[in-house]
């Protein structure tokens, strides 16, 4: 009875570690660890011993017999990687770093940003004896995007939070929320108070399509769009007309995927989830029965996970169309391409809400008067360089998709952090192994772009730790200054607490797995509230 990886899983390696006879992969420091949508077990070797179920922080591995329906593809999933991946090495693996002999004396480190990123870095530091952090973050609120980003009908992928808890528990790890650093502090003013500072601020807004009505109203990019719907206090209070038939969403990846989902979803299973208040709202409200996602390339080379697929699939109460098959495309060309061809043969349901994967076709325009109207596209045909790229030029015959939502959503870009270098071509820091100079370091995507997922955060941790490690043994690192201290009104563990508490004491009074607080000032109000432990 082999376990199974039954959905797009954290890939924090936990598994790896607790299994006994190595037969999950890929594993740290193996081709592919790093951009994995997910592990794998393998059935041949799996013994059913279960370690793997009690260290998934996700609860992503089931027994193949307790697999739903909906689940079954993800079986054959598993064991076809170990058919093109055998794995011969079965020595067990050990992913955990030795700990570090430190030099006399405590070792401070400040760690900016409280998301995936920032605090596996802290994890990874605190490993070692004598060493101490401070985590900041602008908001009231650690998790970064798993709180703020993760689609809300993924609660299962939401509980790596409970990992997220365990870190911030331990006794040499604090929190300064609600402080931004660049304007509470400055860079200068860390580097005073701690040996070193590690930036793991993610990457806040997303790349541009370049035409022309990109900023109308009612084109929205994807980033504001999903900080709406999961109630980040910058975007919790904004409006989207959600009054039309039909929604555009230009791209094609994950995210292109959750918003569909979300915007196609029952309001009624949305409301036991920890959507916004204000968009759940607007989803009961709103008119859309069909979301269109534009893909400028092939089905082949389209930027969504076999995971994540699967999952779409999976919907019992939306149709998914696929539209835009290039010509000479097997349908078993590739994993995913299988996938999409079992999914256009279905035949529709009337009466359906509908989500259409649209490739072979590019954005052109977004035309209106006063607001979003109307999106004009183009077909595309497919052209491979001599380096194997695969290119989509367009074929000059447009289209008009009538539209009032626009939803771009074409990749993430991080902003400059005020003190530190920047390339503008990667929008990311430069570094060494995480090192920027002695005392800097960088971790998750301002570090080596928006790639990866949540699990690859550790890995990408462990490198910059080992350079932060290695300076400070070197006696590279300055001392801080006696008695220099910043944010001494931000709020600290225990204030977290406390919201997360008045959160999910409201969660459990709704059936839900919490009511986020949405702004500041409210944020701020619970933060000195006493309230009882919820469940779970």
């Amino acid at each position: 009875m082999p376990y199974v990886v039954t959905r797009s899983c954290c890939a924090d390696a936990s598994c790896v570690l607790a299994c006994p006879v190595n037969c999950i992969h890929p594993a740290p420091g193996e081709p592919g660890f790093a951009t994995t949508a997910m592990l794998y077990v393998d059935p041949r070797t799996c013994v059913d011993c279960g370690a793997c179920t009690t260290a998934c922080p996700v609860d992503a591995l089931k027994p193949h017999t307790a697999l739903a329906a909906a689940e079954l593809p993800f079986l054959e999933l598993n064991a076809a990687y170990y058919q093109a991946n055998p794995h011969a090495d079965r020595a067990p693996m050990h992913v955990v770093p030795k700990q570090r002999r430190l030099p006399q004396g405590e070792l401070s480190v400040a760690v900016v940003g409280s998301g995936p990123a920032g605090l596996f870095a802290a994890d990874e530091l605190l490993r070692h004896p004598g060493v101490r952090v401070t985590v900041y973050d602008r908001l009231p609120t650690p998790y970064g995007l798993v709180r703020a980003g993760v689609a809300p009908d993924h609660q299962d992928t939401k509980r790596v939070t409970d990992l997220f808890r365990a870190i911030e528990s331990q006794p040499a790890f604090s929190y300064r929320l609600g402080v931004e650093v660049g304007t509470d502090v400055t860079h200068a003013d860390l580097l005073r108070e701690h040996h070193a500072v590690v930036y793991a601020v993610g990457a806040a807004t997303d790349r541009r399509l370049g035409i022309e009505g990109e900023d109308l109203p009612g084109s929205v990019c994807a980033t504001e769009f999903v900080a709406w719907y999961n109630g980040h206090p910058d975007r919790a209070h904004d409006d989207h007309d959600l009054g039309h038939e039909r929604a555009v969403v230009i791209g094609n990846g994950n995210v292109a995927l959750d918003i569909a989902r979300v915007l196609t979803a029952d309001p009624t299973a949305l409301a036991r989830t920890d959507i916004s208040d204000r968009a759940l709202t607007a989803l009961r409200a709103g008119r859309l029965r069909e979301v269109v996602l534009l893909g400028r390339r092939g089905p082949a080379q389209a930027a969504f996970t076999v995971p994540e697929l699967l999952a779409l699939g999976a919907l019992t109460d939306v149709d998914v169309r696929v539209e835009g098959w290039p010509d000479g495309l097997a349908p078993d060309a590739t994993e995913k391409t299988r996938l999409l061809s079992r999914l256009a043969a279905r035949p529709p349901v009337e009466g359906r809400r509908r989500i259409v994967l649209r490739f072979l076709t590019a954005p052109v325009r977004i035309v209106g008067d006063g607001s979003v109207r109307a999106v004009e596209v183009t077909g595309t045909t497919l052209h491979t360089d001599d380096d194997g790229t695969v290119r989509a030029r367009p074929t000059g015959e447009v289209e008009t998709l009538e539209t009032g939502l626009v939803l771009r959503s074409v990749g993430y870009r991080a902003r400059p952090v005020p003190g530190l270098p920047f390339d503008e071509d990667t929008a990311t820091v430069p570094h060494e192994a995480g090192r920027v100079e002695p005392g800097v370091y960088v971790a998750g995507w301002i570090k080596r772009g928006p790639t990866g997922f949540i699990g690859t955060n550790k890995t990408c941790a462990q490198e910059t730790v080992a350079s932060l490690l290695d300076d400070f043994a070197a006696g590279r690192l300055d001392r801080p200054v006696s008695g220099a201290a910043t944010a001494g009104a931000a709020l600290d563990l225990a204030a977290w607490r406390a919201i997360d508490g008045v959160e999910r004491a409201a969660g459990e009074a709704q059936g839900r797995p919490r009511v986020k607080l949405t702004d500041t000032v409210a944020l701020h109000r619970a933060a000195t509230r006493t309230v009882p432990a919820v469940r779970g």
